[in-house]
């Protein structure tokens, strides 16, 4: 399988920009919390600010990083936590021993050339009838510079996330847009304005003043469109 694709000093800026969101990031953290069980892995860590999250509520946690150099800062940073395990992972891995209760990957796979395969290569990592949770960015009209510079091959809509899942073998059990007025925001960023997601006002507005009001009306019913497909799907029984 090809590596994840991108420049990863662009990836890493924008990660750094993210990682100031933090209520879009608890808002994704519930998203897969209920589904992740007692020993997850999560595949393509980053920075590590999804693990750090999703370990408060679990004995044990896997991250993971395929870059080197990145892999490297998330072991400093991790070291301060006990339950969370890190290790490099690049997919297919040769010791996928379907030890873990679910695999998680937050956008990750639209590096991916050979998306199917990564799919089956995280299924492999879970337990016969565990969960797969992956969130991808929506819509390839949104697909901008921003999205080239960091790597992204493809953005998906709930059709084309529901055939590389069944592509892979796995049964989606939920699968949802989520973030409707991100992604008008995103494409308005991005596509027009030719901004890329850093560390600033606009960041910080939107993560406190337009993101709680999404999350609320999305808690009630779910958008037909949005920044991101969320999807949930299980592995096969033994």
């Amino acid at each position: 399988m090809a590596d994840i694709t991108g420049d990863q000093r662009i990836q890493s800026e924008v990660l750094e920009g993210l990682a100031m969101a933090v209520n879009h990031r608890r808002w994704f953290v519930e998203l897969a919390l209920p589904y992740l069980g007692d020993n997850p892995i999560e595949v393509g860590s980053g920075l590590g600010d999804y693990a750090i999250e999703w370990a408060e509520h679990l004995p044990r946690f896997t991250a993971t990083e395929a870059d080197p150099d990145r892999l490297v800062l998330l072991k400093e940073r991790m070291a301060d936590y006990p339950n969370i395990d890190v290790r490099q992972m690049l997919l297919p891995s040769p010791d996928a021993n379907g030890e873990y209760s679910a695999a998680v990957s937050y956008n990750v796979l639209e590096h991916i050339e050979d998306h199917v395969g990564a799919l089956r290569s995280m299924a492999d990592l879970v337990r016969p009838g565990g969960r797969v949770i992956i969130i991808v960015p929506a819509f390839m009209f949104a697909m901008s510079n921003v999205d080239i510079a960091t790597g992204h091959i493809r953005r998906y809509t709930k059709k084309t996330m529901r055939a590389a899942m069944e592509g892979a073998g796995l049964q989606i059990e939920k699968m949802h847009y989520a973030n409707a007025l991100g992604l008008i925001g995103y494409y308005g960023a991005t596509s027009i304005f030719k901004l890329a997601p850093k560390e600033g006002p606009m960041v910080k507005v939107y993560d406190s003043i337009v993101l709680p009001v999404t999350k609320a009306a999305e808690s009630i019913v779910k958008p037909p469109f949005g920044q991101s497909v969320f999807v949930v799907a299980r592995t096969p029984a033994a």
